[in-house]
């Protein structure tokens, strides 16, 4: 049980999403090849895990913590009206203490989705959102 499984399970639930969302969204995975197409709205998503802990002296449990992060990109120069609404279909996909689980592992959403700041790119305007989330083990 490990981060790999919260990775998992948070992308696969965003890419049903962008999938399903009329217009799609492609979505830039970490170390994976991607090369946006002129003028694309899309999203990069990121696992930022934090320290392993164990809570228990028999050395059995361990809480997985950590953020997941969705950078938004839109072309420059439209506002940032695009990406905020995206935030907010976002904020939607992951909700407050929603449970994701699989494998036995349970992976809890611990924050609301809240936006980072916005930064101008050369081409794209760009807008983090992201939420910290926890799993514990037996």
């Amino acid at each position: 049980m490990s981060h790999k499984i919260i990775r998992a399970l948070l992308e696969s639930r965003l890419k049903a999403w962008a999938s399903a969302r009329t217009p799609t969204l492609r979505i830039a995975y970490q170390n994976v090849a991607f090369a946006p197409n002129n003028g694309e709205t899309y999203l990069r998503a990121f696992l930022l895990p934090a320290g392993t802990d164990s809570n228990d002296l028999a050395g059995a449990h361990r809480l997985y913590t950590g953020v997941f992060q969705i950078t938004i990109v839109t072309p420059a120069g439209n506002g940032p009206s695009g990406a905020e609404t995206i935030a907010d279909e976002l904020a939607a996909l992951y909700p407050l203490n929603d449970r994701l689980i699989r494998n036995g592992l349970t992976a809890l959403i611990m924050t609301p989705v809240e936006p980072g700041p916005e930064q101008t790119e050369d081409t794209a305007f760009a807008l983090p959102v992201s939420f910290q989330y926890r799993a514990d083990t037996n």
